[in-house]
């Protein structure tokens, strides 16, 4: 099964991450059908995401964002591709990138 592993820092502290985070797991639930849970730390949050398919987490802190994902079955042959939308996706709402839409014959929508 290929995995996704993702990590991104920043200077952005935990509230701002935080507000990030729990805007990105509304969008996947919302654009890909995932069944999420976000649970709120002290010093760290965790969001989880899943559907037939595709398992994951986000780890985020002060100064992080880890994304693991793990897919199976059909998920697992697009594994690159939804890898880089996922990297852009988060770059995007982390302010990285911005204008670098690059429009390949793929829809986001499609992958997951």
């Amino acid at each position: 099964m290929p995995d996704i592993q993702i990590e991104r820092s920043h200077d952005l502290g935990l509230t701002a991450a935080r507000a990030i985070a729990r805007r990105w797991v509304r969008q996947v639930e919302e654009d890909y059908g995932l069944s999420c849970s976000y649970q709120e730390g002290e010093t760290q949050d965790l969001g989880r995401f899943s559907r037939a398919g595709v398992d994951g987490r986000v780890e985020v802190s002060a100064d992080s964002f880890r994304l693991h994902a793990t897919l199976a079955g059909l998920f697992g042959g697009f594994s690159e591709q939804i890898e880089q939308r996922l990297r852009q996706k988060l770059d995007e709402l982390l302010g990285r990138g911005e204008g670098e839409d690059e429009d390949d014959a793929y829809n986001d929508k499609d992958w997951l």
